[in-house]
């Protein structure tokens, strides 16, 4: 039996050689699965997307800049098109394995500095629309809520999901948090609940300074590579279902 719908999805990142992706596959409605820029091979986007497929898990695909060596973590100088390039094998790469497993690809969400660079930057926003367009315009984007890219990708035709982190702290101005800064990281289950409460009923959350910041968003995420990240979808997912 699958998951039942939420009232808001809820994903995570996944194939990125974590312990827990089994177990979250059941717990989660959307799966980021990472496809070779940072993380992942042909093997592990097999075993995730099965995974999915037996859970009735919806699929994205997670590029990121070409950077496994600091895990797509960091801003790296790279030229338009050899990016374009990259993130075109990327996204090919799982639309193959979706292909052949029978699986929709269903969305595309980006990974880690490239997410928060795109979210920003109209030019990288560009590249990443134009390599939508050219894999199949009826890709869903997910991006940061609120974020200039999401006004950018709906004015160029695509459908875009706005995302919001359980377990991320954000800025004043409605950015994530670096990781580097206190309280980018939320590491307790409380305050998880206490943010997606926020999130899902009033649609805002509050800044690591202390300001309320607008966050409309429909889809929820939390990182599959974090220590918590099985006890935080248990209590998130108990959470959502309580309020339905």
């Amino acid at each position: 039996m699958g998951v039942k719908p939420l009232r808001i999805d809820l994903n995570a990142d996944l194939g990125e050689g974590g312990p827990q992706d089994e177990a979250l596959l059941t717990l989660v409605t959307s799966a980021n699965v990472a496809c070779g820029g940072h993380a992942g091979d042909r093997q592990s986007m097999l075993a995730t997307v099965k995974l999915a497929k037996a859970h009735h898990v919806k699929v994205g695909a997670h590029p990121s800049y070409p950077d496994r060596t600091n895990f797509g973590r960091l801003s790296i100088a790279i030229e338009a098109e050899p990016l374009f390039d990259s993130l075109l094998q990327q996204i090919n790469a799982l639309k193959a394995v979706c292909d052949e497993l029978g699986v929709d690809l269903h969305h595309v969400k980006p990974h880690g500095a490239l997410y928060n660079d795109a979210a920003q930057d109209p030019a990288l926003g560009r590249i990443l629309i134009r390599v939508i367009e050219a894999i199949n315009p009826k890709l869903k984007l997910m991006i940061l809520a609120g974020s200039p890219l999401v006004t950018q990708a709906r004015r160029a035709g695509l459908e875009v999901i706005e995302e919001a982190f359980a377990d991320r702290g954000y800025l004043a101005d409605g950015r994530l948090a670096p990781r580097s800064r206190p309280g980018a990281l939320i590491e307790d289950t409380h305050k998880v609940l206490e943010q997606v409460s926020s999130i899902v009923e009033e649609q805002k959350v509050t800044a690591v300074t202390g300001e309320s910041v607008s966050c409309q968003a429909t889809s929820l995420c939390l990182h599959g590579d974090t220590p918590q990240a099985l006890e935080f979808a248990r209590a998130i997912r108990a959470s959502l279902e309580h309020q339905e």
